[in-house]
């Protein structure tokens, strides 16, 4: 885990710029000895600025980038010039990425789209130089406002990764084998728990050069949602996915039991995923002769019923076994 390429959490100390001081001065030339104020306005201190990048697709590039600190803004001089304004610090990051205040832990904002540009800490405003007090009683005014000191602050960028379809299930149900058969992605695969410690995403190619995204997320196991395993880190991957596929073997003692368990952990960590499409697929199932699937077929259809009902599907990823049917089944469940 420590030297993976994989990075969906990162804290940086930011440190926007200070304002520049607004210029005290009075106009002097050869023919005017005694001109009126002309001191320029400071400048704005740097914002740091978070901007959405499709050249990205985890926070890596800043894991180890722990201060940013943007440029002060100058102060303002005479003849009414303004000081410039301090440089600003943007930071590239992916699609799906959340800022939040690393004390109150308060969302601030996410990065949705290529290009946004959104302030995660502005800079101090420059001060106002003389000439902005000049008033008809007061037409000498020897003072100007300092500049604003900028802000300091802990921030939290976490990355929740775009995709259609989530896959969700226990260690060792077939997830990864799935990704790697219905995209490029090549996900380790071995036969024990946990061998996904991070999530993988693919593009699975559909008819007429159509395509959707799919997201594959370390096994979930049961308490998940208290922190067990390596689901509760992981979780929020799921949170953007337009539609969920589960994933039990049918090695399973009970499949309908371990569904539920699975919707059980996704309820306590965001009742809101319940509310995104399923699909229910059962995997390994080249294990099962005609026989033995048609029983669980009538078993798991007597389990499911009314609100929990889902459609479901058999499937293995080793034989290709209705890998064509779920494409079909995630595509109309996506449009």
């Amino acid at each position: 885990m420590a030297n993976s390429n994989f990075v969906d959490y990162v804290k940086i100390c930011c440190r926007s710029g200070k304002g520049g001081a607004g210029s005290v001065h009075f106009h002097r030339d050869k023919l005017t000895a005694k001109g009126g104020p002309d001191g320029g306005n400071g400048g704005r201190g740097g914002h740091i600025i978070l901007k959405g990048s499709t050249q990205y697709w985890t926070l890596i590039h800043l894991k180890y980038r722990k201060h940013v600190i943007a440029g002060a803004g100058e102060n303002g001089r005479s003849g009414n010039s303004a000081g410039k304004q301090g440089e600003d610090i943007i930071l590239e990051v992916p699609l799906g990425t959340v800022a939040k205040d690393a004390e109150t832990g308060n969302v601030l904002f996410e990065i949705t789209d290529d290009g946004q540009e959104v302030i995660l800490l502005a800079g101090g405003r420059g001060g106002l130089g003389n000439s902005n007090f000049k008033t008809p009683t007061l037409q000498t005014p020897r003072f100007a406002q300092p500049g604003e000191d900028g802000g300091q602050e802990w921030k939290v960028l976490e990355l929740k990764l775009l995709a259609d379809i989530g896959l969700v299930g226990f260690p060792n149900a077939g997830k990864s084998t799935l990704l790697s058969v219905v995209s490029a992605a090549k996900p380790e695969i071995a036969n024990y728990p946990f061998t996904t410690l991070v999530p993988n995403l693919g593009i699975v190619p559909y008819h007429d050069y159509k395509s959707f995204v799919m997201a594959d997320i370390p096994g979930i196991i049961e308490g998940a949602s208290e922190g067990r395993g390596l689901g509760l880190r992981f979780l929020r991957h799921i949170e953007r996915n337009s539609a969920l596929l589960f994933m039990v073997s049918c090695e399973a003692n009970d499949i309908v039991e371990e569904y539920k368990i699975l919707l059980s952990e996704l309820k306590k960590f965001n009742k809101d995923l319940l509310t995104k499409k399923r699909i229910l697929a059962i995997t390994k199932s080249d294990q099962l002769d005609s026989e033995l699937e048609e029983a669980l077929t009538k078993e798991i259809n007597k389990k499911l019923k009314g609100a929990s009902k889902i459609p479901f599907i058999f499937i293995s990823s080793l034989t290709n076994k209705n890998i064509s049917q779920l494409k079909d089944m995630l595509w109309e469940q996506l449009n």
